[in-house]
């Protein structure tokens, strides 16, 4: 189902890239020559958004199949009704819409997704029930309505193609630069894609770099969002204990790291701040907002 998935997500690109390219000829009576700098920015900025936002637009319905996720829509018990009545308030204090909410079998841990605040998911694991108390598990969800309140999905969603679109953009022109040219002067076509193919790996790895960063600016904005509609205690002493349990027992599939509460890497690949930095960034938003923590 996986390879399906992401055979499906492959082609959905693909298709998208060669259909604006089509689009903005028949409507522009514009020819894209990659060959030119014009020409190879417009196309840069295509292939660079057109995954992200596919990714963008898919992203709910991915993370239920993958994580499975199970939306609840007639509460069956007391914790699902605390859940779904918990979400409205911190909802209703951050002043988005309701979003979906959903729960999920695995380690512990939670995360939002979804293309819009109109149209966004809330996902908590049933094992978190076991290991926190409704306080803390109310810090949790308020840091996943944070994201959501700060259009989170959207942005990174920007970030990433635009990093994309440079990658691109950067690893062909250097590539037609450097390559062995022909009489005519043009590149020969094995040593440009080996060439930008081999610059793409590595600027991929700087952009990376870029994103997790943004990533990790991102997390103690949620952090700081949850101090501010539910008050300091739930999401820090979730996060001291979310700090003592081993990391591949709570780390979420790669794919829905950077919306999780809590993700691990070396630092500067990771999308989530060491859990202490965190913690201290929560007692300084707290301190501000008059709370003793």
């Amino acid at each position: 189902m996986a390879i399906l998935m992401l055979i499906l997500m492959n082609v959905a690109v693909m298709a998208s890239i060669y259909l604006s390219i089509f689009l903005i000829e028949l409507i522009f009576h514009v020819r894209i020559d990659s060959g030119s700098i014009a020409g190879l920015a417009i196309l840069a900025v295509i292939v660079g958004f057109s995954g992200s936002f596919i990714s963008l637009l898919l992203s709910k319905w991915m993370a239920k199949k993958t994580m499975g996720v199970r939306v609840i829509e007639n509460p069956s018990s007391e914790a699902e009704v605390w859940l779904v009545n918990t979400v409205a308030k911190l909802a209703q204090k951050a002043n988005i819409p309701m979003p979906e909410v959903g729960v999920f079998d695995g380690p512990p841990n939670a995360f939002a997704t979804g293309p819009s605040k109109s149209n966004a998911l809330v996902a908590v694991s049933t094992s978190l029930f076991d290991m926190m108390d409704i306080r803390e598990i109310e810090g949790v969800i308020a840091h996943e309505i944070n994201h959501i309140k700060h259009g989170d999905m959207i942005t990174m969603t920007l970030v990433q193609g635009v990093l994309n679109a440079i990658v691109f953009f950067v690893s062909r022109l250097i590539a037609n630069i450097i390559a062995p040219k022909d009489e005519e002067g043009e590149p020969n076509p094995f040593a440009y894609m080996a060439i930008s193919f081999a610059l793409e790996m590595v600027l991929s790895i700087f952009a990376t770099m870029l994103a997790m960063w943004f990533s990790r600016y991102r997390e103690y904005k949620a952090d700081s969002g949850a101090v501010e509609i539910d008050g300091p205690e739930g999401i820090y002493y979730a996060l001291a204990k979310l700090g003592n349990i081993p990391k591949e027992q709570i780390a979420l599939p790669a794919e829905m790291k950077a919306f999780g509460i809590v993700g691990f890497l070396g630092e500067l690949f990771s999308s989530h701040p060491p859990i202490e930095k965190r913690l201290e960034n929560i007692k300084e938003t707290a301190r501000k907002l008059g709370y003793n923590i």
